[in-house]
């Protein structure tokens, strides 16, 4: 009786959809190629709603993954795909070479065919983050936090002057070891951390070019063994409070959480907590699954995993009517209620109980 009791209850479609998941987060850690060299891996993001500063409101953050090294580039204004192309030949490439793999979350520049073709033209790839989950473009995300946390200490006094100290920001933060590799970003791709002041200097020989490459290729080399000491270290940490995720498969059938979805209804406290099933249409990573979702749910379907639980059937709960989906009107979804069951006054207004067809009060 317990074993039926257990397999009723998991494949009860009203639980799946009620009940929160109290489970630790399904999905290991599953971090980023480390680079072979530097220049070749980057990461972007943007810094908007900073007050006007020179025609600037916009900060484009560049994180090259392998040295940690950052540049921040103002903007006065959030750029276009094709605006985006022209800003990272004039800034980055035309100094450090096309790269292999660009980082970045899923906004209307990175998504667009115009920054896919560009992209591909130049032979690199484009890496998206999954839907809500920014941690998989952590690198620039963190650089951001320095960032922002430098102009409130600089730029607190006159923030229209926030431009006039990014340089100097750049510079420190490259001058500034990384845990990640235990040296400076200069230090990684120049060979030598560049003094701020000329009598700081230290009187040395001139080295041959065979010397300087010498310790070039060794620095790459530390710096690529410390890359992946650290990603072992933060892959250990980081799945001391995550469980492995169940392994999905195309065609399968699962709850999507409804946390990060637009739901339209009367009180967040009584919103279904998860919403489907739907269909697993491509496995893109372990630990991100693409879906097959409604027109009206207009979000991106890629999602890690730990926004997922699989869908269960049993012969001794057979599955109940689903309800019917969503029509969109103006823009957005839109139910039939079926009937108003109350009314009562809240404020100046009035709040109604309304049965909606298919899904209850």
């Amino acid at each position: 009786m317990e074993c039926d009791v257990r397999e009723f209850v998991a494949a009860c479609e009203v639980c799946a959809r009620s009940k929160s998941t109290h489970s630790p987060p399904a999905g290991l850690l599953h971090p980023l190629p480390v680079p072979q060299r530097p220049w070749s891996h980057l990461a972007v993001d943007f810094v908007s709603g900073l007050p006007p500063s020179q025609g600037d409101t916009v900060i484009l953050t560049v994180i090259y993954r392998f040295s940690k090294s950052a540049q921040f580039i103002p903007l006065p204004k959030l750029p276009t795909a094709t605006e985006m192309a022209d800003i990272m030949v004039q800034n980055v490439f035309r100094h450090h070479g096309i790269p292999s793999d660009i980082v970045s979350d899923r906004g209307p520049q990175f998504v667009s065919q115009v920054w896919r073709a560009f992209c591909s033209a130049l032979g690199a790839t484009v890496s998206l983050t999954s839907g809500h989950h920014p941690q998989s473009n952590g690198q620039a995300e963190r650089a951001n936090q320095e960032l922002e946390a430098a102009l409130r200490c600089l730029a607190a006094q006159n923030p229209a002057n926030w431009s006039l100290f990014l340089v100097w920001i750049e510079y420190a933060h490259n001058n500034h070891p990384s845990s990640a590799t235990g040296m400076s970003p200069f230090e990684v791709y120049l060979g030598y951390s560049p003094p701020l002041f000329p009598s700081q200097e230290l009187d040395l020989a001139v080295p041959s070019i065979q010397q300087h490459l010498q310790k070039v290729q060794h620095v790459w080399k530390q710096a690529r063994a410390a890359l992946l000491r650290t990603r072992e270290s933060d892959c250990w940490i980081a799945n001391r409070r995550r469980v492995r995720g169940p392994t999905y498969q195309p065609g399968q059938e699962v709850w999507l959480s409804s946390r990060d979805i637009p739901l339209q209804a009367t009180s967040h406290k009584l919103a279904p907590r998860f919403i489907g099933p739907y269909m697993v249409e491509k496995i893109i990573n372990p630990t991100c699954v693409r879906l097959k979702l409604p027109a009206a749910l207009k979000v991106h379907p890629a999602f890690r995993v730990s926004q997922l639980k699989p869908f269960q059937e049993s012969l001794l709960c057979p599955p109940s009517a689903s309800p019917p989906p969503a029509r969109v009107i103006d823009g957005g979804p839109a139910f039939t209620a079926s009937r108003v069951l109350d009314v009562r006054r809240r404020g100046r207004g009035y709040q109604f109980l309304v049965d909606w067809e298919g899904y209850g009060p």
